[in-house]
């Protein structure tokens, strides 16, 4: 088997040009022709119309009782024959495609037309008959030149199909090149604001990490530890009269038993143990007072709570307030929240939050933006695929449509 012919998308159509033309332009010059002499003959069927429309109006002035109903008929008829006309489109351009319409347009028409005649004409007669019989003529011609054009458009025509179709895909697949070369260059312009975005980002988050490497702001980080650690202890020290707060708080709601003061202290411990212990004066008097009343609560029997439950809590009222447990964590929690509300108020450390704050804003605009990009490039890359496949579908229907026309075998390179 012989090597295929090899082309370029851009040479590909002047070589079929030269390979085909001497089948092909006639063809399609004769089809120019024919296309040219129909809307000759169209108009001859609009004028030989507008001749009935005139003389049927002329005829309904007169006002005559024999003609008056024939002459709105045939007036009617006229105007309705010279819109069916004016609504067959002519191609500018002819191709396989456009001819077969006009073609399949016109025949529509005719038939319809044809019909009216049928119906109407002997209900006209016998007036009229002169202006009906040229109409008639004109008409005739216009059926014989569509029948030549249809018998063109089966015998002749139709041999080209291909060949036109292939010049229509050559004119396609360059297009398509053209709209993969500007996604491509996309793609390229993506890919560097990508990269310039990553690189902003990082410097960005570098700026962050020195800020907060700053050293007020890491013995702030190292006080948040503190406190979290803290939290805990408390947490831990206070686990066993959390039930008993909870049920405390129910009594107090439908009996009374606390001041409002220590109600909201009571329901502080409930929700945050630590706030509300570090928030305590020296010696924690709020929630020794809540204590005395919850030990108070339980003694008498108000407060029902399990055995076991209720001997831990007895033991860890009685270690608070008879033995002073948790002075020494107190006195932590205090010193450590005074400690990170002096740094959290000076200025260099506000000075360093502001910045903070700013670079972490700028921060979430890039990764926006990042993230923008990235639509953008996968729409991109959808698109460069889709156009890719079409060319390589587009190049093997030339490749194969050559061979079914001519016999021979190409290969389109890029």
């Amino acid at each position: 088997m012989s090597e295929p012919l090899k082309f370029s998308s851009k040479e590909v159509k002047g070589w079929l040009e030269k390979e085909t033309g001497s089948i092909f332009v006639p063809v399609h010059e004769k089809a120019q022709k024919l296309i040219d002499e129909m809307k000759k003959v169209l108009e001859n069927v609009a004028d030989v119309c507008k001749v009935l429309l005139e003389n049927s109006r002329k005829e309904i002035e007169k006002r005559s009782r024999k003609t008056y109903g024939k002459a709105r008929a045939l007036n009617k008829l006229a105007r309705l024959f010279v819109k069916r006309i004016r609504q067959i489109e002519v191609p500018d351009k002819v191709s396989y495609d456009s001819f077969q319409d006009f073609v399949q347009e016109t025949r529509k028409a005719f038939v319809v037309t044809e019909v009216d005649i049928r119906n109407w004409f002997p209900r006209i007669s016998p007036f009229f008959i002169m202006d009906r019989r040229k109409f008639l003529g004109v008409f005739e011609k216009a059926k014989e030149s569509l029948k030549e054009l249809q018998s063109f458009l089966t015998k002749e025509y139709v041999k080209t199909k291909t060949l036109e179709e292939t010049f229509q895909i050559i004119d396609n697949l360059l297009v398509l090149q053209g709209q993969l070369a500007d996604l491509e260059a996309h793609r390229k312009i993506n890919e560097n604001e990508k990269a310039s975005i990553e690189k902003e980002m990082g410097e960005t988050q570098q700026k962050i990490t020195d800020l907060k490497n700053r050293e007020s702001l890491a013995q702030l980080n190292q006080i948040g530890m503190e406190i979290e650690k803290l939290r805990k202890e408390v947490k831990h020290d206070l686990r066993h009269l959390r039930k008993p707060f909870i049920k405390f708080q129910s009594q107090v709601f439908r009996k009374g038993g606390l001041t409002p003061e220590q109600l909201e202290k009571l329901n502080h411990y409930i929700e945050d143990p630590f706030d509300a212990f570090a928030a305590e004066k020296v010696g924690y008097p709020m929630l020794r007072r809540i204590l005395k009343k919850l030990a108070g609560s339980m003694s008498e029997g108000k407060l029902k709570l399990k055995r076991d439950r209720k001997r831990k809590a007895e033991q860890d009222i009685d270690r608070i307030l008879g033995k002073n447990s948790l002075d020494a964590l107190h006195q932590k929690c205090r010193e450590t929240i005074i400690r990170k509300k002096q740094l959290s108020t000076s200025t260099e450390t506000a000075k360093i939050k502001e910045n903070l704050l700013k670079l972490q804003e700028e921060l979430k605009q890039l990764k926006r933006k990042e993230k923008r990009v990235e639509s953008e490039e996968n729409t991109t890359k959808r698109k460069l695929n889709e156009t890719q496949e079409r060319i390589r579908n587009q190049k093997k229907e030339i490749e194969k449509n050559v061979f079914d026309f001519m016999g021979k075998r190409i290969l389109i390179e890029v």
